[in-house]
């Protein structure tokens, strides 16, 4: 495994990654690797949280949907003239 040095690393981000160890109850060392291994999203699935929040539809679903919507994407040329 590669070892890295951060060097500079500013005073606000610094307090910010110690709560966050504190948080995690985590060695500083361990948070720092899951904070980047979620933010580029390697070894996890990335998600910004919407499935969870609004969940997913199942194909079906969006096939009901479209068909409802349908008559929404037709132009009524009566009412441009």
């Amino acid at each position: 495994m590669k070892a890295l040095t951060i060097r500079n690393v500013p005073p606000a981000l610094a307090e910010a990654l110690e709560r966050e160890k504190a948080r995690r109850g985590a060695s500083l060392n361990r948070t720092v690797i899951e904070l980047l291994s979620q933010s580029l999203g390697v070894g996890v699935t990335r998600s910004n949280g919407l499935a969870s929040l609004a969940g997913g539809w199942t194909e079906e679903e969006l096939q009901a949907f479209e068909a409802a919507v349908a008559p929404f994407e037709e132009v009524d040329e009566e009412l441009w003239r």
